[in-house]
């Protein structure tokens, strides 16, 4: 009972961590006068997947390097069947954003390599670099290609929708940093030893655990982002919001942890999950592709699908 009780308070302790941490970082760069492109592009990108990346960090340091990969690969399904799927159940979303398809199309291409690498059984520390360099070359892009269609003004309304509540007094921004950086390798550690606990006790290997429970939750944050957006009427938002996340997920966090140290990848991730990862991937390029609405019955779909995989999963 205690492993659960920590888990859950873990969760909660690391997804309040990151969202101070991204408000008094987007709330710094401000201060610095830093340009809302760089803000939106690299600082609320990377602030917003700091929870997944503490908690694979700690993962792999403490020698379960499983759950790491199950963590990113667990969030990229759940960032597909729930995020997009529970906001269905509300209200219809479109998925249509002008400019997503190139995005959608790096996210197919890293997942491909990703899969690649998994194959192999192992993630090397030059997996890890090869990852950090395309994500440089996809920041770089999205840079070059913000500015040159003069869509700064468009970038900042974006990191203000995402970040909406950004502080403005010194002091605050101060506050917000250093209680993010405390509390985030807190939840990390409170996270990973109670759900390697849990996955002793249910007998299960670590990944399954990233798979299912930690990735939920580390996804909540983009789920509460994409509920939001829907209701607004900004689905474009919520859908440009997961695609990222995707990119970020492998490129960024997988790409950090296997250059820290090798990570061993269980058979589970090779023989299924990573398969789950590339249909649920090319399911939102095709939603996106033809501009489909996904309405309550495709809601439904999506998360009974959700759930059926999370059961076979533990089974």
């Amino acid at each position: 009972m205690y492993d659960y009780i920590f888990l859950a308070a873990g969760l909660a302790v690391l997804l309040v961590g990151g969202d101070l941490l991204v408000r008094g970082a987007v709330g710094l760069a401000e201060k610095l006068a830093i340009p809302p492109l760089i803000i939106g592009l690299t600082i609320v990108s990377f602030g917003t997947s700091a929870p997944e990346l503490f908690v694979s960090v700690k993962a792999v340091l403490d020698g379960v390097g499983g759950l790491a990969v199950g963590n990113v690969v667990g969030s990229n399904i759940a960032n597909v069947l729930l995020v997009l799927g529970l906001p269905a159940l509300i209200h219809a979303t479109c998925c249509q954003e002008e400019g997503i398809g190139r995005n959608i199309l790096v996210m197919l291409g890293l997942t491909v390599v990703f899969m690649g690498m998994l194959l192999k059984g192992s993630l090397e520390r030059y997996d890890g670099v090869i990852l950090l360099v395309l994500l440089s070359l996809f920041l770089w892009e999205q840079y070059r290609s913000a500015r040159s269609a003069r869509s700064i003004a468009k970038v900042e309304l974006d990191y203000h929708d995402e970040v909406p509540t950004i502080p403005t007094r010194m002091h605050v921004v101060a506050i917000s940093l250093i209680a993010g950086l405390m509390m985030l390798p807190f939840g990390a550690n409170l996270i990973v030893d109670s759900a390697t606990s849990i996955a002793s006790t249910w007998n299960v290997p670590d990944e399954i655990i990233g798979l299912s429970i930690i990735a939920i939750g580390t996804s909540l944050p983009e789920l509460a982002a994409s509920m939001m957006a829907v209701l607004r009427g900004k689905a474009s938002v919520a859908l440009g919001n997961i695609v990222g996340s995707n990119i970020f997920n492998i490129a960024a966090i997988m790409g950090v942890t296997a250059a820290i140290k090798p990570i061993s990848v269980g058979p589970h991730i090779v023989q299924v999950d990573m398969w789950v990862m590339l249909a649920v991937s090319l399911l939102i390029a095709a939603l996106a592709h033809y501009h489909k609405t996904i309405a309550t019955a495709g809601g439904l779909a999506m998360v009974a699908a959700y759930a059926g995989y999370i059961v076979l999963a533990f089974v």
